[in-house]
């Protein structure tokens, strides 16, 4: 029997695919280098080969990923790129102590990411503490050799909040006993490409595809355009039906695409916006500027049109449809996570999920899966701070988030797209079937919206749901950079039955951590079996659990202890003042009335 058209037809599309497939290879020598990015301080920052910004990596659907990485910093690193899902290849993922050990100062490290399946706007950034906010960060971009949407140019629009002060005194702060209300370091300003002056060149008439990146700390920023209208077709590396905005809000680490067709004029020039959220800020500095703005050029000359200020219209990113349709399944196995700050027995402000705070483990968790034979699926072995949730191969699993926080959380999930499949306005409270989510929102079943970062807004929350399809350990945690060290973070062991037969690991991963001294199998603690004896606890919470509210009557308290202490140490000191001045005067007039009688005498 002769093939069909369409045997024929997709034999030829993948043979095609396979002559374009290519090993686009890029050299990290990952360094120190001064640089003023905003302008207004010049300071040291993490650079790539000597420059900063780090340049973007680009590649195309199939192409194999090989990042050559040299650690030139005075501290260990890695990398992760952000979205990818790292089929069978879990050990490229990145994150330090979860993935991999990082590695050390002087050491070299290759990122194998082979045939990569997916198309779409990702970032790369440094995944040991907070090194992405000293600079360590860049777009990656992922072309389809066939777009869904056509389009004459693109252009990257990648937003970041920038820091005057290097994040490692930042982050001792924030995690110090002098900050019990848990504040985050707040900006001094906002860049766009890394920069305060990026600009667009826009032809009449042409589409223009931006591929919009927020790679910050902690910042939100509402995007919108002067005199242009766009539509969103991208989120997450998922492609949507085209929708029509005016402006929408992108938390750390989301990504979207927006088409944009030029003006048919060149009389103007335009402001693309990125208005920071003073809402992520507990207090915000008088010289902030929260507008942050690069300029669609038609005409060096032209003048700039006039400035519009958006509304930050409201916007559900869970009602975009996804171009390609999944459907959900009930789930096999629920999990409720609430995230919160508490004061802790170390008297640091800490992050939570369910009372936990999340602490490195001894051994990267990768390690101690593959380790542990039968037990790698008792969450006991990856430690009590590593807060591992078990998985089961292909089962359907879902999260429910619950926001106690005060704040704003942006949810990152590695290794996958998750459906989103409900929010609401109050918090779960274990009621089945379904009613944590606010149905205006529209979920839909037989395609629900589907991305890899969420954000969960104070006192709400949302649920999530996610085929347990790609064994590997993928780390779930709050992508405000500040929150993740602060211990936001759950450790996902998905498949762990599997792992060994579709998982390796390549002996430079062992090497690196040789070096350092840091085990690479066992438990949590290096060792055989349950025994967890030197394994990495990390702080409880407080009696009486100080809630964000209850850590700022405290220190409201304390600060009115003070002032009354001072106001009755001024009083006393003025009382003091006062019997002295008494003393002083009695004494004069003793003296002066002695003075009289020797001289009375004296005559």
């Amino acid at each position: 029997m002769l093939p069909s058209f369409k045997t024929f037809a997709a034999a030829l599309t993948l043979l095609s695919a396979a002559a374009q497939a290519a090993v686009v290879t890029y050299n990290w020598n990952i360094t120190y280098v001064n640089a003023n990015p905003d302008g207004l301080y010049e300071r040291r920052v993490i650079g790539v080969n000597g420059v900063f910004p780090p340049p973007p990596i680009e590649v195309t659907v199939n192409d194999t990923l090989v990042i050559n990485a040299i650690n030139q910093l005075d501290v260990p690193t890695s990398l992760h790129a952000h979205g990818l899902f790292q089929v069978g290849n879990n050990q490229m993922d990145g994150p330090s102590m979860v993935t991999q050990c990082p590695f050390p100062p002087g050491a070299n490290f290759t990122y194998t990411i082979p045939t990569v399946n997916q198309t779409g706007t990702y970032w790369i950034h440094g995944h040991n503490l907070g090194q992405y906010v000293d600079g360590l960060r860049a777009p990656l971009i992922i072309h389809a050799i066939n777009e869904t949407y056509t389009y004459d140019e693109e252009y990257t629009v990648a937003f970041a909040d920038w820091y005057h002060q290097e994040h490692a005194p930042l982050l001792a702060f924030y995690l110090s006993i002098y900050n019990p209300s848990g504040a985050e370091p707040i900006p001094q300003s906002g860049l766009i490409n890394q920069m305060t002056n990026a600009t667009f060149a826009f032809v009449p008439g042409k589409t223009y595809r931006l591929r919009v990146i927020n790679m910050s700390a902690l910042s939100i920023f509402h995007f919108h355009i002067d005199g242009h209208e766009f539509d969103i077709i991208e989120v997450d590396g998922i492609d949507v039906q085209k929708a029509n905005v005016t402006t929408f809000p992108i938390a750390a680490a989301q990504r979207y695409s927006v088409l944009v067709t030029a003006k048919n004029s060149t009389s103007n020039n335009y402001l693309i916006h990125g208005d920071m959220d003073p809402m992520m800020y507990d207090v915000v500095p008088p010289n902030l500027v929260l507008n942050i703005t690069g300029t669609i050029v038609y005409a060096p000359d032209a003048p700039l049109a006039p400035i519009e200020y958006s509304d930050w219209a409201a916007f559900e990113d869970a009602t975009l449809v996804p171009v390609l349709a999944q459907p959900t399944s009930p789930y096999t196995t629920q999990n409720v996570l609430t995230a919160a700050f508490y004061l802790m027995t170390d008297y640091t402000n800490k992050a939570v999920f369910n009372d936990i705070t999340y602490v490195m483990p001894k051994v990267p968790s990768l390690y101690t899966a593959l380790s542990m034979g039968n037990l790698s699926s008792n969450p006991q072995v990856y430690g009590p701070n590593a807060h591992a949730l078990i998985a089961s191969h292909n089962e359907w699993f879902e999260i429910v988030i619950n926001n106690d926080d005060t704040g704003n959380h942006p949810f990152h999930l590695h290794g996958h797209v998750f459906q989103i499949v409900g929010r609401s306005e109050g918090l779960y409270d274990g009621s089945t079937p379904y009613p944590y989510y606010d149905a205006s929102t529209n979920p839909n079943y037989a395609n629900p919206m589907r991305r890899d970062t969420m954000l969960v807004p104070a006192g709400t929350n949302a649920a999530i749901r996610f085929q347990a399809n790609n064994p590997g350990v993928w780390f779930f945690h709050c992508h405000i950079e500040w929150h993740l060290e602060a211990g936001l973070a759950i450790t996902l062991i998905e498949a762990p039955e599997v792992m060994p037969s579709v998982l390796t690991v390549d002996p430079q991963h062992y090497e690196q951590c040789a070096v350092q001294g840091i085990p690479y199998q066992g438990n949590a603690a290096g060792n055989a079996g349950l025994n967890l004896t030197g394994a990495n606890f990390g702080p409880s919470i407080l009696p009486g659990k100080f809630t964000a509210k209850g850590i700022v009557a405290l220190v409201f308290t304390i600060i009115a202890a003070l002032l009354g202490l001072v106001t009755v140490v001024w009083y006393a000191h003025d009382d003091d003042l006062a019997l002295a001045q008494a003393s002083l005067a009695e004494a004069a007039e003793k003296n002066k009335a002695a003075a009289e009688s020797e001289e009375l005498s004296s005559l």
